[in-house]
């Protein structure tokens, strides 16, 4: 990392733990005596507003889950008064009622340092030119990415997601240095920059991505279509400002995450325990700077590693693996326990297919049945005998590997679905009762 960095500190770890226990103090004190759903869940532990003496303290404390933001619908965890709340935004829920988390004035301009160091860690000037093409509204992407680039300093491209033919425009007429989007859509625009023949007429240097769990073939498939000399994985969630929480560097080694602005723990997510490092297992947020809805040992569901040891750009925050899938994505296949991610793995073992792919799980006469559909590589030759025996020899690694049986069909390239936002991966038409 860079000497003359303006955004990101330069910590010690010792220096971090002391900003984050002084940190950890403030946030359980400031949620006990603002929020009521905080201080009943916490007097239940036995724990006061000045119950916090070190950063160990924090296996004593209750844990917070989606269901808990939903449950207090419209303004969940709120632990200011409501004159101090200048923003919402809002993410999906599972039970028809958003997750609307509420920002004061501070923790918007936090929100913008957090971004602004992200686009500082992927080597970006105010000379570049960021485009970007998430969704704006309640959903925090666009404001975030929006927001951090003008903190930074460099030039915001807003458009948000879809409109293929604006975006190649913009990406060609103004010269884009930086593409902002998920992972999905940026597979999308480089497949239809190759279609038109646009490569020779792209600036394109760098791609931000994130909000979607991705495969390696994935991000090489983009990065050879638009001719990127990197692409950096970045974190975050609406319950956590929202993206910018984290961000790859050059050295592609795992995502450094901001430990100034809040706890990181992996845990099992059955016993809820800790892992090792280099263990996969769920991610559990406390904030420690959030004013308006902090967070205290928040569930994300998300799974990922810890990564041991320094990283070779010489950033010192601490490192998590990217995204694994989540918790909660994981399929029960006659009797197995199953996550998209792992058939994602055994795919990518095989250098003729493509990086997207489809499960399709259906129910039969009281069986289940699974059908894995994946495509070939761009430019391969139309050979029903050959596809045939590559699709046997995948659905053979799929039982060697996972220990389930699944047929799988080779389509042609471009045959699945694309999207300007999150793919979906995985079609259960299975009976619910």
């Amino acid at each position: 990392m860079s000497d003359t960095a303006r955004f990101i500190p330069n910590l010690s770890a010792d220096e971090i733990a002391s900003q984050q226990l002084e940190g950890f103090k403030w946030t359980v004190a400031h949620a006990h005596a603002g929020s009521p759903f905080y201080r009943a869940r916490l007097e239940e532990q036995g724990i006061g507003a000045d119950g916090i003496k070190d950063l160990s303290d924090i296996t004593k404390l209750p844990f917070t889950t989606a269901q808990d933001l939903q449950s207090g619908y419209p303004l969940p965890l709120l632990s200011v008064p409501e004159e101090r709340v200048v923003r919402v935004h809002g993410s999906s829920g599972t039970t028809g009622k958003r997750k609307i988390l509420s920002y004061t004035k501070k923790d918007i301009d936090d929100w913008a340092n957090m971004f602004a160091r992200c686009y500082e860690l992927t080597g970006l000037t105010a000379l570049d030119r960021v485009q970007i093409c998430v969704g704006y509204g309640l959903w925090t992407a666009g404001a975030g990415f929006q927001l951090g680039c003008e903190r930074f300093g460099a030039m915001a491209l807003p458009i948000g997601p879809g409109m293929l033919d604006i975006q190649l425009q913009m990406l060609t007429d103004l010269g884009t240095t930086c593409l902002c989007s998920t992972a999905s859509m940026a597979l999308l625009l480089g497949e239809e920059v190759e279609k038109q023949n646009l490569r020779s007429k792209l600036k394109l240097k760098r791609s931000i991505f994130g909000a979607e769990a991705h495969t390696r073939k994935m991000r090489q498939r983009f990065e050879e279509a638009l001719g990127l000399e990197h692409s950096f994985d970045i974190s975050g969630m609406t319950e956590i400002y929202g993206p910018g929480a984290g961000i790859e560097c050059e050295a592609h080694q795992g995502i450094h995450y901001w430990a100034d602005m809040y706890i990181l723990e992996v845990l099992d997510p059955v016993t809820l325990q800790p892992v090792a490092p280099g263990e996969l297992g769920e991610m559990v947020i406390t904030s420690l700077k959030k004013e308006a809805s902090p967070l205290i040992r928040y569930r994300t569901r998300d799974m990922t590693r810890l990564i041991p040891g320094a990283c070779p750009c010489g950033c010192g925050m601490p490192r998590h693996e990217r995204i694994q899938g989540r918790s909660d994505d994981m399929i029960i296949f006659r009797g197995v326990n199953i996550y998209p991610g792992q058939v994602a793995a055994v795919l990518e073992r095989h250098a003729e297919l493509n990086s997207e792919y489809q499960i399709e799980l259906s129910r039969v006469d009281g069986l289940d049945h699974m059908v894995v559909r994946v495509e070939k590589r761009p430019g391969a030759a139309v050979n029903p005998v050959h596809d045939g025996n590559l699709a046997s020899a995948v659905a053979e690694d799929i039982r060697s590997q996972i220990l389930v049986r699944s047929r799988v069909d080779v389509l042609e390239p471009g045959s699945l679905p694309r999207s300007f936002a999150k793919t979906k991966r995985v079609i259960d038409s299975r009976d619910k009762d």
